[in-house]
């Protein structure tokens, strides 16, 4: 090779240790408020303590200062009797919120019901939002007859049971686990879905599924 060749080479090797990398890290998507509605509603789905789930809730009324604002919730929880308001909004909505700083240090409608925004933050807080996940893969997994009857009747008879020893009882399902958790999914088995998936975790029989919220 000659003198000229070697030295255009080296100087191209060099602009290259100079250069800028070629990949550069993606920005990560903004989570849009389809995506968090999704999130919010898997959550209810598992949530035992949620009676039933109405979208959109009645309009309200709210006093901030000396204003009265109305208001449509998203969406109208019932837990243990007592009926909810939520709103689940994207960093950006939360900014015009006409509720978002009244909201901040508790807040209730006119009618007794108690208001509050579910954001990012809140909706994908773990290890809740990995358990769900976690949990709602195991959907379609599917559950012979035989085996939802063995699973939901050792509930019965025990009450609560480690979800390792509930899935022991599965006999036509290769994954055991997932078979139970495939139930949680359907509204019959009560998981506790603010701790981690663990042999230890705690599953029980769950005498009222969820209602959906569309009446589908």
């Amino acid at each position: 090779m000659s003198a000229p060749a070697i030295l255009d080479l080296s100087d191209r090797r060099s602009e290259r240790r100079q250069g800028t990398p070629r990949t550069k890290k993606r920005l990560a998507t903004p989570l849009t408020r389809n995506t968090l509605i999704a999130d919010f509603l898997a959550i209810c789905e598992l949530d035992p303590e949620i009676e039933s789930l109405r979208a959109p809730a009645d309009q309200s009324e709210f006093q901030v200062g000396d204003r009265t604002i109305e208001h449509i919730a998203d969406f109208e929880i019932v837990r243990e009797g007592q009926s909810f308001l939520v709103d689940v909004l994207t960093d950006e909505d939360l900014l015009t919120h006409p509720l978002r700083t009244a909201a901040i240090h508790g807040l209730a409608a006119e009618d007794g019901r108690h208001f509050s925004i579910e954001t990012a933050a809140s909706i994908r807080a773990e290890p809740r939002f990995t358990t769900v996940r976690l949990i709602t893969a195991c959907r379609r997994t599917p559950v012979t007859a035989g085996d939802r009857v063995r699973i939901l009747h050792q509930l019965d008879e025990v009450g609560t049971m480690r979800l390792v020893d509930c899935a022991g009882a599965v006999m036509n399902t290769q994954d055991g686990v997932a078979a139970v958790l495939a139930l949680a999914c359907e509204g019959l088995i009560a998981v506790d879905i603010s701790r981690p998936i663990l042999p230890e975790t705690q599953v029980r029989r769950r005498r009222l599924p969820f209602t959906d919220p569309f009446s589908f």
